[in-house]
C-alpha cells in the first residue's frame, strides 16, 4: 500500500510539473530568428504586432523588439531603446566585443534607462507582457527575453464620479486604468500596510485584479476567502466589475447586494480603513468592497464630511425616502381596495370622486404607471444624456396629464407614483434605488389580494431573508441582528466622529480602537481683560 501510494504521489508530482511546463510555455533558444518565428506563428493573426530587427551598436550582434501597435509610448521606445542600443552602445573595451551574458547585462544594467525591466525565458511570458504593452527585446545567442515597462497612457483622465456626485467631498474618481485607481488610493493611505496583491482572471482576456487590504486591520479570514473565490474563476474573459461580483457573491439569487461597488476613492479608502477587502479590476472605474451590510446602502461620503447633525438629518429623510419607494404604493392599494374605513371621509371622497371614472381596479391602475414610470426612467438613462433629460421629464408630464384627462388614471395615483420615483431618487447608490424597485411589485401583488395583511407577509419574508444574508461570512443586517450598541453611533443617526472611536466590531474586531477617546471639542476658559475682568 506504501508503494501504491508513493507511486501515486510521484504521478501527481510529474502531471502537476507538466500542467506548470504547458502553461510557461516553450522555452526560447539562442537564436534569434527561430524565437521571432515562433513569435510569429503565435501573432499570425495580430496585424497590430510590430518586428522591429537591429544591430546592437558597435557589438556585432543582431537584436530585436516586438510590441503591439498603439499600446507602447513610441517617443520612449525611440529615445530609451532604439537609439540607445543603435547609437550610444559602446564596448567595455577597446580590443574586445562584449558576447553572452557580459553584453545582456551591460545592455540591463547600463544601456537601457527603463525603470521596469523584466526577464523572460518563455514565449507565454512575453506573448502575455506584449499584449498588455510592454516591449519584448531579444538577443541573438542568448536564450533570454527583456520585457521592458513602456505602455502608453491612452486612458480616460480623472474626473468627478457621475454615480456618487457629492456637494462636500473630494471630486476625484477612478477611471479604467487599474495603476492609477490604486494610486488614488494610496495617496489617501499613505502606509506600507496597506497590501496589494495581484493575479489574472480570464483565459483569453488576462484581466489584471489586485486585491487590496490593510495588514493588521483586515481580518486574514476574509482576505484568504476572497483570494480563493478569485482563484476559483474559470471564464475565457472579464469584461467589468460586475461579472466578478456574480460569481463570488454569497447568495446570487438575493435582490439585496452583498458586494459593495463604488467609483469613489476616499469611500475606498475608508472602508479599508474599517477592516474590508476591495477588489481592483482593470477596465473599469468600479471597485468591489467586501463585505458589504445593508445599513451602507443608506450611508454616503458626504456624510462624514458634512457637522453630525446636518448628516443625521439627511440620512433620516433617506430612511424615509426608503419605506416610501417600497410601501408607498402597496399602501394606497391595500387603503383603497380593502380598507377604506381607515381614511378620513374628506379623503376618501375626494379619492372616491376622482377614481369614479377610471375603468380599471387600483392594482391595474398602480402597476401600468409604474411600469410606464419605469420605462421612462431606463429611456431617460439610455439616451444621450440631453435628450435623455428631455423625454425622461417631458414623457412624465405628458403621459401623466394624457392619462389623468383621459380618465385612464386617478390624479391621486399620478401622485403616488411620482411621490415613489422621487423617493427612490433619494437613496444613496443605484444599486441600493434598483433593489427597492425589485422590491415594490411583489408588495403590490400581495397588498392587491390580501391588503394590508399581504404587505405585513411579505415585510416579514422581506426581513427574514435579510437577516439570512452573509457577506464573505459577515451578517448582512449587522449592527441591527446581531445587535451591537455600538455600531448603532452609525446606523440611522451618524455620531458624531469623536465618540466613534472604535471600528466595526464585525469587520474590524483584530484592531478595534482607531482613534484616541479624548478627542471632544472643549471650549476655552475665559480670559481676563487688561481691566481684570472677564471677556
Amino acid at each position: 500500500m506504501k508503494k501504491i501510494k508513493k507511486i501515486a504521489g510521484q504521478a501527481r508530482q510529474r502531471s502537476v510539473m507538466q500542467q506548470q511546463a504547458e502553461e510557461s510555455g516553450p522555452p526560447l533558444t539562442k537564436n534569434l530568428q527561430d524565437n521571432l518565428a515562433a513569435l510569429k506563428s503565435i501573432f499570425r493573426g495580430c496585424g497590430e504586432i510590430v518586428y522591429r530587427e537591429f544591430d546592437i551598436g558597435l557589438q556585432g550582434v543582431r537584436g530585436a523588439v516586438v510590441y503591439l501597435e498603439g499600446a507602447v509610448y513610441k517617443p520612449g521606445l525611440h529615445d530609451y531603446v532604439l537609439q540607445s542600443l543603435m547609437l550610444e552602445t559602446r564596448q567595455a573595451e577597446p580590443d574586445k566585443k562584449l558576447t553572452g551574458e557580459e553584453l545582456f547585462k551591460t545592455i540591463k544594467d547600463k544601456a537601457l534607462t527603463i525603470a521596469n525591466i523584466e526577464e523572460a525565458e518563455n514565449l507565454n511570458r512575453i506573448v502575455e507582457a506584449v499584449l498588455e504593452g510592454e516591449v519584448a527585446l531579444l538577443l541573438e545567442g542568448d536564450n533570454r527575453c527583456l520585457n521592458l515597462s513602456m505602455a502608453s497612457e491612452n486612458y480616460r483622465s480623472i474626473q468627478e464620479p457621475l454615480a456618487e456626485a457629492v456637494v462636500r467631498g473630494p471630486r476625484d474618481g477612478f477611471t479604467e486604468n487599474i495603476s492609477s485607481n490604486i494610486i488614488m488610493v494610496r495617496r489617501r493611505l499613505k502606509t506600507p500596510e496597506f497590501y496589494t496583491e495581484k493575479l489574472k482572471i480570464g483565459e483569453r482576456t488576462k484581466t489584471t485584479v489586485v486585491v487590496g487590504y490593510i495588514k493588521g486591520i483586515a481580518d486574514d479570514n476574509i482576505v484568504a476567502e476572497v483570494r480563493q473565490r478569485l482563484n476559483r474563476i474559470r471564464v475565457d474573459g472579464i469584461m467589468e466589475s460586475g461579472e466578478i461580483e456574480e460569481l463570488i457573491e454569497d447568495n446570487p439569487f438575493s435582490p439585496f447586494p452583498t458586494i459593495n461597488h463604488t467609483e469613489r476613492p476616499d469611500k475606498v479608502a475608508a472602508m479599508l480603513l474599517e477592516g474590508r477587502v476591495a477588489i481592483f479590476v482593470d477596465n473599469t472605474p468600479f471597485v468591489l468592497v467586501v463585505p458589504h451590510l445593508f445599513v451602507e446602502l443608506l450611508q454616503a461620503s458626504e456624510d462624514y464630511y458634512d457637522r453630525w447633525i446636518i448628516s443625521s438629518l439627511v440620512r433620516i429623510i433617506r430612511y424615509l425616502a426608503l419605506n416610501i419607494a417600497v410601501f408607498l404604493p402597496s399602501l394606497y392599494i391595500a387603503v383603497t381596495t380593502f380598507h377604506q374605513e381607515m381614511l378620513p371621509t374628506p379623503l376618501l371622497l375626494n379619492i372616491a370622486g376622482a377614481r369614479e371614472g377610471v375603468p380599471f381596479p387600483g392594482f391595474v391602475e398602480a402597476l401600468a404607471m409604474e411600469i410606464a414610470f419605469e420605462i421612462l426612467r431606463e429611456a431617460g438613462v439610455r439616451l444621450p444624456r440631453p435628450v435623455g433629460q428631455a423625454v425622461s421629464i417631458v414623457g412624465a408630464l405628458v403621459i401623466g396629464e394624457a392619462s389623468v384627462t383621459a380618465g385612464l388614471v386617478s390624479p391621486a395615483m399620478v401622485i403616488v407614483v411620482a411621490l415613489t420615483g422621487i423617493a427612490s431618487f433619494a437613496i444613496s447608490g443605484y444599486g441600493a434605488a434598483t433593489t427597492m424597485r425589485i422590491l415594490r411589485f411583489p408588495l403590490m401583488i400581495l397588498a392587491a389580494s390580501l391588503g394590508l395583511f399581504g404587505i405585513m407577509m411579505g415585510g416579514i419574508v422581506i426581513v427574514i431573508h435579510a437577516v439570512s444574508l452573509r457577506s464573505f461570512g459577515v451578517p448582512y443586517l449587522s449592527p441591527v441582528a446581531p445587535f451591537t450598541l455600538k455600531g448603532w453611533r452609525d446606523v440611522i443617526i451618524r455620531g458624531p466622529l469623536w465618540i466613534m472611536y472604535s471600528r466595526p466590531r464585525v469587520v474590524g474586531y483584530r484592531n478595534p480602537v482607531r482613534q484616541a477617546r479624548q478627542l471632544r471639542p472643549q471650549p476655552p476658559e475665559p480670559v481676563a481683560d487688561n481691566r481684570g475682568g472677564r471677556q
